[in-house]
């Protein structure tokens, strides 16, 4: 889905936000606010005492451009940039197949 007049000025191929940081890849789980979706991503984590893994998970808030459109379910990487707003430190690249 590509929009010929993004005008997002939060969007990393048309607007003027850079990109630099961490990058991650997961799955779109919620996408209920406006141009703001959560991705997650399972991690093992070790238990000594135990000697096994755990599964644990990471949530992050993430800056969904028009021009992106991901949505709930699909694969996504993210990358970092500065601050959006309170909670929203990421911004969606693009949609893995």
């Amino acid at each position: 889905m590509e929009v010929k007049d993004c005008k997002d000025r939060h969007c990393p191929q048309h607007g003027q936000i850079s990109i630099r940081g961490r990058t991650f890849k997961g799955k779109v789980i919620k996408a209920d606010a406006h141009k703001t979706v959560t991705v997650e991503w399972i991690r093992p984590y070790y238990i000594s005492k135990y000697e096994r893994y755990e599964k644990r998970r990471t949530r992050i808030k993430a800056h969904n451009p028009k021009c992106v459109g991901a949505k709930v379910g699909d694969m996504v990487e993210i990358k970092e940039t500065r601050p959006i707003s309170k909670t929203k430190n990421f911004v969606v690249v693009n949609i893995e197949k």
